[in-house]
């Protein structure tokens, strides 16, 4: 088989993870299967880069940010290839790297506007700085490794931040690049997160960005799997720190992955299994820091003969945004004038409720937006709130939760326990 397994940031978080990492891939080359690595960035390292672009922009640029990324992966090279070249070679590419990230800050906080372009190029800097790491704990175990950047192969736009890929340019780069070093026998290792235009300018495929790689390098190799290797069993039924009786779900369908995912489960994130959802790859969520678990298979069909419910998710922090007024029945164009404000405040709908007789539509997104969100309306509004055809705008912070399963339609009795339990316990139902 053609295997691309991503490893998360957690995965490879230190030279102890790495190395286990390194050894799961071997692991599975000796089983006769062709392995590419797609790695993060080790852990908090994007999170703390993100900061410092940030500060700079400001004109604060902290230069220990520089030298406490330095050591941290430099040290790893160290532990991970201490009898062999590949640490000195490590611990070069990285040193170069940093430098390059501490000269952009530099140059950040000379002329305090951080675009998304220059965001992106510093962003992308960790899962540069992991990637040699990874390759050189590969060949520390005796297998043909080397560190890849994925702007020598995702190719994507221009919208940085969170490009999207050119799949037809990608997959001839893939085979020119990719397929010669699996041929060969080699591990290679693809930087997660970042592509680049194509006029060579590195790019951010946003948030989920790693795995969105992995789903993308897997469908331009025609992949028969990929495995993204993270810190839990796989995809559960329920949040385990609100259920401990959740369990682990064996299979599951891409839909009701994608559902789980645009409904607050943070195993995957909802656009990154499309690449190989388009291809019928299947996915695997696994756990690297307990390998010996199956973990959750995501294909088309999902599990053949589950019915039901298959999992309960739920998003806070969410607010519900209700327009209503007698007057709005048989007035045009007042919902597509709301949804034009929310979209051109850049706000993201999770979901959408409409009142039969016209008097009320609400919708739900972020709390973060919603003030910014309810202002734009009262303002694009105005004159249907001066003639009352809409009385009123609020704003009410509530709860999204989802029963969630492909084979829930035609199954009697769904709704009346899921409704039965809210109101068990004592939960007011304001919208479906």
């Amino acid at each position: 088989m053609r295997i691309v397994m991503k490893f998360g940031g957690t995965s490879v978080g230190s030279a102890e993870r790495i190395r286990e990492a390194a050894r799961l891939a071997v692991a599975s080359a000796a089983q006769g299967h062709q392995v590419v690595v797609v790695t993060s960035a080790m852990s908090g390292v994007t999170n703390s880069l993100i900061a410092a672009a940030q500060a700079a922009a400001k004109g604060q640029w902290d230069q220990s940010v520089a030298v406490t990324l330095l050591e941290r992966h430099s040290s790893a090279a160290a532990a991970l290839a201490p009898t062999t070249d590949r640490a000195a070679e490590a611990t070069a590419v990285i040193a170069t790297r940093v430098d390059r990230f501490e000269k952009l800050c530099y140059g950040l906080s000379m002329v305090h506007e951080l675009t998304p372009r220059l965001l992106d190029a510093i962003s992308g800097t960790g899962e540069m700085l992991a990637a040699p790491l990874v390759a050189a704990a590969i060949a520390s175990f005796g297998k043909t490794s080397q560190a890849v950047d994925a702007t020598r192969v995702v190719v994507t736009t221009d919208q940085f931040g969170g490009a999207e890929p050119l799949m037809n340019e990608t997959r001839e780069k893939a085979a020119g690049l990719l397929r010669p070093m699996l041929e060969a026998g080699e591990i290679p290792v693809v930087t997660g997160f970042i592509g680049a235009t194509a006029d060579g300018v590195l790019t951010t495929l946003g948030r989920g960005g790693s795995d969105y790689s992995a789903s993308i390098v897997g469908a331009a190799l025609d992949a028969d799997e990929v495995w993204i290797w993270t810190d839990v069993d796989g995809v559960m039924t329920a949040n385990p720190q609100e259920v401990p009786s959740a369990r682990t779900l064996p299979e599951i369908s891409y839909s009701e992955a994608s559902e789980l995912a645009y409904y607050g489960a943070k195993v995957l994130h909802y656009k990154t299994i499309l690449p190989a959802f388009r291809q019928r790859i299947p996915v695997r969520i696994l756990n690297s820091f307990n390998p010996t678990h199956p973990g959750t298979r995501v294909t088309v069909e999902g599990h053949p003969s589950a019915t039901g419910v298959k999992a309960v998710t739920s998003i806070r922090g969410v607010s519900l945004i209700a327009l209503s007024g007698t007057g709005m029945q048989g007035i045009p164009g007042i919902v597509a004038k709301a949804f034009d404000v929310v979209a051109s405040e850049q706000a993201n709908v999770l979901m959408i409720s409409q009142a039969s007789s016209e008097n009320n539509i609400c919708f739900v997104i972020s709390s973060a937006e919603a003030a910014r969100v309810v202002k734009a309306l009262k303002v694009a509004l105005e004159v249907e709130l001066l003639r009352g055809h809409i009385e009123e705008i609020a704003e009410q912070p509530v709860a999204v939760v989802a029963a969630i399963g492909d084979k829930m339609r035609g199954t009697p009795g769904i709704a009346a326990t899921v409704f039965g339990a809210l109101g068990a316990a004592t939960i007011n139902v304001i919208a479906i």
